[in-house]
């Protein structure tokens, strides 16, 4: 008596949009869009305002429609923003109190880390003042912000969680991790101000200028 071959397992069901979810990174964005207002308004120490209900969804439209995709599902954003220890409560409180809380939203706050202070190239002393004005030479920096959006990116799409990524930033420290989505078929999108960028928007599947779409998303 011949054996029936076991029925081979069903394929997945082929999904029927593309799914696209946008990385941000917060201090890039603001800091671009503060200093491109201010050229453009002639208003030194702008602080352009940011509808962060809509941005993200309004990025993932912009991103379907440069990428030919008609069907899409947006699936959230998450943002990247760095705090300083002292003196940043309140905005710290905003991100986690009020924007992390927003639908489709999930922020990443990271502390920033104190800089290292500079030392003198003959005799290595450190110099806790500038010797021409005595202001003091201590301070913050960010740290691991770009590290943790490339390091979601890679992980996300290992976990099949997006079909089109859109990274909101200029950082050139992002080329690597779009190079290598791009070369497993990840189709990653830069959102961002050309010519800044240029490095990022090159080694993404495609990119797009927000400075021409800025009041489509200014708040208020």
């Amino acid at each position: 008596m011949t054996a029936t071959p076991p029925t081979p397992p069903s394929a997945p069901a082929a999904r029927s949009s593309a799914r696209i979810r946008v990385f941000i990174d917060y201090w890039n964005l603001q800091i671009t869009l503060n200093s491109k207002e201010s050229v453009l308004t002639g208003v030194d120490d702008v602080r352009f305002r940011i509808n962060w209900r809509d941005f993200p969804a309004l990025v993932a439209s912009k991103a379907a429609a440069v990428t030919g995709t008609i069907d899409y599902s947006y699936e959230g954003a998450l943002i990247y923003a760095s705090y300083s220890p002292v003196g940043d409560a309140s905005f710290r409180n905003w991100l986690n109190t009020w924007l992390d809380r927003q639908p489709g939203i999930q922020v990443i706050a990271l502390e920033r880390q104190a800089k290292s202070l500079p030392r003198c190239r003959k005799c290595n002393h450190v110099l806790l003042d500038c010797p021409n004005c005595h202001a003091g030479m201590s301070g913050t920096v960010e740290k691991g912000v770009d590290t943790a959006l490339a390091t979601d990116m890679i992980r996300l799409a290992w976990g099949d969680a997006y079909d089109i990524g859109v990274v909101v930033s200029s950082d050139s420290d992002l080329v690597p991790a779009a190079q290598f989505l791009d070369a497993k078929g990840i189709k990653i999108v830069q959102a961002g101000f050309p010519p800044s960028g240029v490095h990022l928007g090159t080694a993404c599947w495609a990119s797009f200028d927000l400075l021409g779409l800025r009041n489509e998303f200014r708040r208020p």
